[in-house]
């Protein structure tokens, strides 16, 4: 089975280059199938990693970056592929 993790972050006015500089350059300790990292409007970052895995097994995130550079907590999402019709 296949299981997504979204991580995504708002940066705290001004720092959306620098949130992005950050998620870009934290490691896992393991290596997912796959790993993408997008920006929106508002400074948004977003990383979703693709791993080979049960919906509830224990997989490395991103780590919380430090408070002043980001508005809010990050939010955390799991997700897993839906058969084709």
């Amino acid at each position: 089975m296949t299981v997504a993790l979204m991580w995504e972050a708002r940066a705290a006015e001004g720092r959306g280059e620098e949130l992005l500089t950050w998620a870009r350059a934290q490691e896992l300790p393991r290596r997912p199938l796959r790993r993408e990292t997008f920006r929106a409007p508002r400074d948004r970052v977003l990383v979703i990693t693709w791993w080979d895995a049960a919906y509830d097994a224990e997989l490395p995130e991103l780590p919380e970056p430090d408070e002043e550079l980001v508005m809010r907590a990050v939010h955390r999402w799991r997700f897993e592929p839906v058969p084709e019709d």
